[in-house]
């Protein structure tokens, strides 16, 4: 076999005598393939001696309008190469190929190209080359061609007009529909989404925290992905949901301006598809974030959050972080209606796709009756103080009880209702039964530790230092107790969580 550059002496020789003798390109490509076995596309281009980047070259000129420059020599070597390696050609680009070589598209293709496309490019190219075959205008040797950028007129081939306009149109709607993400993908995503929520209320923060990250990251790689626009509100959603769950376990491991800020990104998506319950959600969860430090903002961001949603268990956790603003504010009247608005709500309840997410965004009875509590607790009045012990205490009872169907008790909520019992206790001078109350709390492992607990406990030490317990060794003896266990905890050990931003 000759090498490469006799190869191409040959070529160059048989082409010019070819020309000379008044053949057409289309004579010279067959006697190509006859000849030394080229497939069609590299017979053309060979019929032209032009290299696969002069050939690039001029198709980008007749092309590429914009100058972008889409075709590379590369690129149309691997489609000369398929189907027996390299890239399937589309039949836009074979159209736009055939004008750059004076022929038409079906001249390009070969039985071996036929077997290997799709049927309804197989059998769009059959119906072109059944037209060439019985139309007189297409049956010379070099046919004019049309751009695709180019309207048909009256001398193009009437078939081949309606076929190419036919198959232009499934062409392209096979591209809208072809997406990178199935259903199942989808499924996946929001089963891991439903199973940290609930994963949330039971597990480790942090652990848990990096697992929310690791999927964030997937839902993140799955919308760089060709996907349908329902696809992207559902990861959209997904994403809301995962930043509300991230912002609330870093908060409970004492970052609350990475909380802030993850509150802040889950808002965006929340935006952008309109989800109202999603944002009342996340104005709940940034009014839990600034309470201690910000009751004010607090209570506002609670009640713009009624905005968004006025029914459900949302709604009603909604009333209840504005009351315990309202109260630590000095409103005992605003916490209470808050309380009773929060009750009414949740009679009210409406599906919708957060809760159907459960764990973190539903309300159990019992939390109910803990959040209701802590508001009382907030109000330095005595009726208050004992409405707020039997609200704890109910909580208390339901928490011991276990979470009714379609219930779960976030561990947190059930120890921060120990500590606000625990409170009520000792104001009321049983230090016994605070002492009592307290041991589940004070057996907690360090990674369970989280934020609100330590919160509650350093409010209830200036109670064991009031003069009431002055001579009390049981109330020195849990005060050390609590110091010892505010000073080993997750969130000490944690300096720095990722935020919204990557």
């Amino acid at each position: 076999m000759p090498h490469s550059g006799a190869r191409k002496r040959q070529r160059d020789a048989l082409r010019e005598r070819m020309l000379a003798d008044g053949r057409t390109r289309q004579a010279i490509a067959e006697e190509m393939m006859r000849r030394w076995g080229y497939r069609p596309r590299t017979a053309w281009r060979h019929a032209h001696g032009w290299s696969q980047d002069t050939a690039a070259d001029r198709y980008n000129r007749l092309h590429d309008e914009h100058g972008r420059a889409p075709m590379s020599g590369t690129r149309i070597g691997a489609y000369e190469r398929w189907p027996h390696g390299g890239e399937r050609p589309r039949l836009e680009f074979l159209r736009g190929l055939a004008e750059v070589y004076g022929t038409d598209l079906t001249r390009l293709v070969d039985e071996d190209d036929l077997s290997h496309l799709p049927e309804a490019h197989r059998l769009t190219l059959l119906e072109l080359i059944k037209a060439r075959s019985t139309d007189p205008k297409v049956q010379s040797e070099q046919t004019p061609t049309y751009g695709r950028n180019d309207a048909p007129t009256d001398d193009d081939p009437q078939h081949e007009v309606v076929i190419m306009a036919a198959h232009e149109g499934s062409e392209h709607a096979e591209r809208t529909e072809w997406r990178e993400i199935g259903e199942a993908g989808l499924e996946r995503f929001r089963a891991d989404v439903v199973r940290l929520s609930h994963d949330h209320m039971v597990g480790d923060p942090f652990s848990v925290f990096r697992e929310m990250y690791a999927v964030r990251r997937r839902i993140w790689d799955a919308l760089e992905r060709r996907i349908w626009p329902r696809d992207a509100i559902e990861l959209y959603f997904l994403l809301g949901v995962l930043h509300s769950l991230m912002a609330a376990a870093a908060n409970g491991l004492g970052n609350r301006q990475a909380a802030e800020e993850l509150v802040r990104s889950g808002w965006v998506y929340a935006q952008v598809i309109d989800h109202r319950p999603l944002m009342a959600q996340l104005r709940l969860e940034l009014a839990n974030i600034v309470y201690w430090e910000r009751p004010r903002h607090s209570r506002d961001l609670a009640l713009s959050g009624l905005r968004y949603l006025g029914d459900g268990p949302i709604a009603a956790q909604l009333h209840l972080r504005h009351g315990r603003a309202a109260a630590r504010l000095g409103d005992a009247d605003a916490a209470r209606q808050a309380i009773k608005a929060a009750h009414d709500a949740r009679d009210r309840t409406r599906p919708n796709e957060v809760l159907e997410i459960g764990g973190e965004f539903g309300l159990s009875r019992a939390t109910q009756h803990f959040l209701a509590g802590s508001t009382l607790l907030e109000v330095s009045v005595p009726a208050a103080q004992r409405d707020a012990a039997d609200e704890l205490r109910q909580a208390a009872d339901l928490y011991e009880a276990g979470p009714e169907p379609d219930e779960d008790h976030y561990h947190g909520y059930v120890m921060c209702n120990l500590i606000d019992l625990a409170t009520v206790q000792v104001r009321d001078g049983d230090l016994d039964a605070a002492v009592f109350t307290l041991g589940p709390v004070l057996e907690l492992p360090p990674s369970k530790r989280i934020e609100a607990l330590l919160r509650r406990l350093h409010r209830m030490r200036p109670e064991l230092a009031s003069s009431r317990y002055q001579q009390e060794p049981a109330a020195r003896e849990l005060d050390q107790q609590i110091e010892a266990f505010t000073t080993e905890t997750i969130v000490r050990e944690l300096r720095e969580l990722p935020s919204g931003r990557g």
